[in-house]
């Protein structure tokens, strides 16, 4: 949803309504996970994508339905359904969807959400697909604003909401009618928005240069960190989000005690000198972090872990680190370097296996994250 947001607001404002379809939930292949979101305006526009192309005409169709009816409805689309070929869904995944008007009386908790989002706040939109269908309630740490039609239900959405908004996931909640917890007849989609994850790269290098790049196309904030002042610019670095000159291992516990890091944080350390990749190294592999990689050739590598070693690290916190960084991809400019740093990272993040998939059977899209965690 985050995607089209700003163009959803603007229409809201503007006192036109349009049809929003979200995917509250998936099965096998599907292209897109829940949360993802398209609508479609007043003038016949669509804006976002459900499927990536399978089913977006379809959906197109029923979204300008309910932009006339003004009433919410959900649907599914799978392989084997008799029209499957027909919507074009020939990925061999199932997809959810509510699709649901949106206009300033039925949504009237969407101008905080986007504050939200747009402040870097942390919030979460709960989103009735069963039961109380369409309706709305979001979340922030310590307020919450709208209904799902009862107290019992909102205070127990509200704190299960708060869990899926602190690990920063999507997911489906389910309660009774009453809004017990254990019970069935209402279902939730809680969409949660948590400020970007942190990327950190250590070293001003070209390799770091490349990096941070393809960090910024992740989605990352990316903080280019290095001691030398002459290297660390934001005119080498411009598609940083910042740059800092600073020891690595002090700004790195630094941003760990202002509470800045999360089980999301990705660490690359890219250095290639023991003064200052040893000690950023020691912090950052007892820090309960996403990922902490390291470059440089196996001599370096052993050499690392064996200084590692002497400063009393326990051996479960040096078998976390990722070193030589990267995947084996014959890589040898800083770009191709850079992608194979990447593909780690997010092999890593949804326990990929790094083999190619002419090579493996079976699902492709693995059912849960290894990180983020809760912290």
């Amino acid at each position: 949803m985050r995607d089209v947001l700003d163009e959803l607001l603007a229409c809201r404002t503007a006192g036109e309504p349009v049809a929003l379809a979200t995917v509250t939930a998936t099965w096998s292949s599907a292209p897109r996970q829940p949360g993802a979101a398209m609508f479609v305006g007043p003038d016949g526009t669509a804006v976002g994508s459900v499927s990536g192309g399978c089913v977006e005409a379809a959906v197109y169709e029923l979204c300008r339905e309910v932009t006339e009816s003004g009433r919410a409805r959900t649907v599914r689309y799978g392989v084997s359904d008799d029209d499957a070929f027909e919507v074009g869904l020939t990925c061999g995944g199932t997809i959810e969807l509510l699709i649901e008007r949106v206009d300033r009386e039925s949504f009237p908790e969407l101008p905080e959400l986007a504050a939200a989002i747009r402040d870097g706040r942390p919030v979460a939109l709960l989103t009735g697909v069963e039961g109380p269908i369409a309706r709305h309630m979001v979340i922030t740490p310590d307020a919450r604003s709208g209904s799902l039609g009862g107290d019992r239900l909102d205070d127990a959405a509200t704190d299960d909401g708060r869990g899926l908004l602190a690990a920063g996931r999507t997911g489906l909640l389910h309660y009774g009618p009453a809004g017990e917890r254990r019970g069935t007849g209402t279902t939730l989609l809680v969409s949660s928005f948590a400020p970007a994850a942190r990327m950190l790269v250590f070293g001003a290098t070209d390799h770091a240069a490349a990096v941070a790049r393809i960090g910024v196309f992740l989605g990352y904030r990316v903080t280019v960190c290095d001691a030398r002042p002459v290297f660390a610019t934001t005119r080498r670095f411009p598609d940083a989000h910042e740059v800092v000159v600073d020891w690595p291992h002090r700004y790195l516990v630094t941003e760990s005690e202002a509470g800045r890091l999360d089980g999301r944080t990705v660490v690359c350390v890219l250095t290639h000198d023991p003064k200052f990749d040893v000690p950023v190294l020691e912090v950052a592999l007892q820090l309960p972090l996403g990922y902490v990689g390291a470059m440089g050739s196996r001599r370096t590598h052993d050499d690392r872990l064996k200084r590692l070693r002497e400063t009393g690290l326990p051996e479960a916190a040096v078998a976390r680190l990722a070193s030589p960084i990267g995947l084996d991809l014959g890589a040898r400019t800083p770009e191709e370097t850079a992608v194979s740093v990447a593909a780690e990272i997010v092999a890593l993040r949804w326990n990929g296996t790094g083999r190619r998939l002419t090579e493996t059977n079976g699902r492709i899209h693995t059912p849960e994250a290894a990180f983020p965690r809760r912290t």
